[in-house]
């Protein structure tokens, strides 16, 4: 955060190459003010153990515990001397709990004499299950207290005081050794330039950042921990919300075309033709847009709403004002599967209006264009000659509109669906092809918590449709316990051909493709010899086969994934929306945008492979005609299990900001803010947006108020550069996500 010359300096002067390499490959830390900033994981107080029953599979992980006992097995073996080898059981205790550690070979002569009964340690590994059992397999250990010479427990004894520190650590690196490595550093910590204005520290009562940065690494209490904590959070939430109110600022200086419809124009008639009303949500949220489209800079608005809430009618009541005014509009959507079906249900909800310059058009009809980067040559030339010359208002398309190729007559508004599926520069390049700046307009339809959108979205205003149009059908959810009760799948099924039986339709949504070479996602397993008759297996392919072959033989079943031609994919939905097909087994392809009101019910096999914001959207499909909507999560986890508390969540609650909330708090915060878009390390290392939403919101206030007064921060030169330690090439990604 904050580059004098100390904090600058790279590990390898400090620590020497070797443990500066194992630095900067595992952890990303490169340099003396990194390290300080990897602060502890938690603390354990000396003389307390950790509670085992709570440890995470297959995660690494720091325990403190007493050893209970220990036993040397001897077997025979073809590798070990002599024909014999050796394993060492030992195993730990919290006093309630205990857990195994096993040590092979060449490996099991230290630990045999040094981890006896009674022994305090820190121990470092990956849990394990192996005969039933919790288990640390060749663990790393760190004796606490007792050793005679000075090196394990002294060296921790004297710089851990009263608490432990337990940092984010690898198997290459484990905590203690981090520990030390900070300890090494530390006295550079005096010389870290502070952020903060003095008033905001003064009136907020918040240490300074040195001592902030001397408490997290060497506490004594655990005040000292609370007192760099909370200076620690601010610092994060302030400087982040700096760097966005700063690019808030910068989007109210370029210059933009005002967009107004006209009185009587394109937008007047589409409102005429609707055979609904909007909801009250709807025409709030498009008075928000149409005031922001007719201000001479850029507009910058996020849309989020429940799934089926609307949000892609008010989208294109935006597009249609653009195009009144005289500018074109742009949809950019994920996948091929999206932008086919937003273009075909605009142009079906536009009717005669999206038939501009064709024998029976409307008077004010434009033309609705698709460009995908699976067009023949021929259909391609005439789509983007469509665009230069502005005879079509409204494109839909896919990356293939990013091209150099595409240009526009007059780029007035770009909409951009399901944000998080791209990358900053591809939404830049489209913005780049206006002869000014255009107006965005970005959609989401995964609900974001108020924080949440603060943090990822703070450099754009938000509008929210939480109210679901009338017509909306509420929708079923339960859990189908495949393990416990096969019973329960089996009349899954049976639900399924119910609702066939009725008219209607049904998805089913599997983890995975099942073709040759595919894969199975990370934690997926195929079933073991015994389980196959439970359940029918994980891949799309397989479980078409088999529900064609079994539960719902006679029915027309259609399998629709990401690894099949665009015109395949395309007839494959054109069949199911036309109401052909009665059951489409799908992977998460259509996990947005499709809309067929028809689609009543949804089996979504081995649901604990999934997200709970994607359970959700996934849910979304079905429901959205006149009959209620039916969806069933099964899964083969046990009753007791995280897996299951999250199904159950998803069950229990229509509310996708309610799931948010959920979710969130089921994740590491990095994942949620973006670390996977833009392959930066999250900046929030102590910063919880659930927890901390008084601090967020606050900084938020300040910040504001700090770049209105002085937006090039010239007063401020240790915030100025903080934030340009933040604002390195990666984390402008990270922050352009808007």
């Amino acid at each position: 955060m904050d580059l004098v010359p100390a904090l600058r300096e790279p590990l390898k002067k400090v620590l020497g190459p070797a443990t500066a390499k194992v630095m900067a490959e595992h952890l990303g830390l490169h340099t003396v003010g990194d390290l300080l900033h990897h602060y502890p994981r938690r603390y354990e107080e000396r003389g307390q153990l950790t509670h085992l029953a709570d440890l995470p599979m297959d995660e690494h992980v720091t325990v403190v515990a007493q050893v209970a006992d220990a036993r040397l097995h001897t077997f025979a073996s073809s590798k070990a001397p002599r024909g014999k080898g050796q394993r060492l059981e030992v195993t730990i205790t919290d006093g309630h709990g205990r857990l195994q550690l096993v040590f092979f070979g060449n490996g099991v002569h230290k630990p045999h004499k040094e981890l006896l009964p009674g022994t305090r340690a820190m121990f470092a590994g990956k849990v394990s299950v192996f005969n039933r059992r919790l288990q640390l397999a060749h663990p790393a250990y760190e004796l606490l207290g007792g050793g005679e010479d000075d090196d394990p427990a002294e060296s921790v004894e004297s710089w851990a005081g009263a608490l432990i520190p337990l940092y984010p650590a690898t198997a290459k690196l484990e905590s203690w050794k981090i520990g030390k490595a900070i300890q090494t550093v530390l006295p550079s910590a005096q010389e870290a330039l502070d952020p903060l204005p003095d008033s905001l520290r003064e009136g907020r009562a918040l240490v300074s950042l040195p001592e902030a940065l001397l408490k997290i690494h060497r506490p004594h209490t655990k005040a000292d921990v609370e007192d760099a904590r909370a200076r620690l959070k601010w610092d994060e939430a302030f400087v982040l919300q700096v760097a966005l109110a700063r690019r808030r600022h910068a989007e109210t200086q370029l210059p933009a075309v005002p967009r107004r419809p006209s009185p009587d124009g394109l937008l007047t008639a589409f409102d005429d033709r609707l055979p609904f009303t909007l909801t009250d949500g709807q025409q709030k949220v498009s008075r928000e847009i149409f005031d922001d489209l007719a201000t001479d800079h850029p507009m910058h608005r996020l849309l989020q709403g429940e799934v089926g809430s609307g949000k892609t009618m008010v989208a294109l009541r935006a597009m249609l004002a653009v195009v009144d005014a005289g500018g074109q509009a742009v949809m950019l959507a994920p996948t091929e599967v999206l932008a086919q079906q937003h273009h075909r249900s605009i142009v079906e909800m536009m009717g005669e209006l999206a038939e501009g310059g064709m024998l029976g058009g409307a008077e004010h009809a434009t033309k609705v264009v698709l460009l995908t980067g699976s067009m023949g040559a021929a259909a391609r030339r005439h789509a983007l000659l469509d665009l230069a010359t502005g005879e079509a208002g409204i494109v839909i398309g896919t990356h293939a509109l990013i091209e150099d190729k595409v240009q526009f007559h007059d780029l007035g508004l770009v909409v951009v669906d399901e944000q998080h599926r791209f990358g900053v520069e591809q939404r830049d390049a489209l913005r780049g092809k206006g002869k000014q700046p255009p107006h965005l307009l970005v959609m989401t339809a995964t609900p974001i918590p108020r924080t949440v959108a603060m943090t990822v979205f703070g450099d754009l205003e938000t509008s929210v449709l939480d109210q679901l149009p009338a017509g909306r059908s509420p929708i079923a959810s339960h859990v189908v316990p495949a393990a416990d009760k096969p019973h329960f799948l089996a009349r899954a099924w049976e639900r399924v051909r119910e609702e066939v039986s009725n008219g209607h339709q049904a998805y089913v949504v599997c983890p995975r493709i099942g073709d040759e070479g595919d894969a199975p996602k990370k934690g997926s397993e195929q079933p073991a010899e015994g389980d196959a008759e439970k359940r029918p297996p994980l891949a799309v392919l397989d479980v078409a086969e088999h529900l064609a072959k079994g539960p719902l033989q006679g029915l027309g079943v259609e399998v629709l994934h990401g690894r099949m031609q665009p015109d395949d994919k395309d007839a494959v939905m054109r069949r199911f929306t036309a109401g052909e097909t009665d059951v489409l087994v799908a992977t998460t392809v259509i996990e947005v945008g499709v809309n067929v009101p028809n689609a009543t019910a949804m089996v979504i096999m081995d649901a604990d492979r999934f997200g709970v914001s994607q359970l959700h959207q996934l849910r979304g499909r079905v429901g959205r005609g006149s009959a209620p909507g039916l969806c069933l999560l099964v899964t083969e986890m046990p009753e007791a299990s995280a897996a299951r508390q999250r199904l159950a969540a998803v069950a229990g609650t229509l509310d996708g900001f309610e799931l948010s909330r959920i979710d969130l708090e089921q994740r590491r915060e990095g994942d949620v803010l973006g670390q996977a878009q833009s392959g930066a390390r999250t900046s929030l290392r102590v910063l919880a947006v659930i927890e901390d939403e008084e601090i967020i919101a606050a900084a938020r206030e300040e910040a504001a108020a700090v770049v209105a007064a002085d937006p090039e921060l010239t007063g401020l030169p240790a915030l100025r550069t903080a934030l340009d330690a933040l604002l390195d090439e990666e984390r402008e990604q990270y922050l352009e996500k808007g």
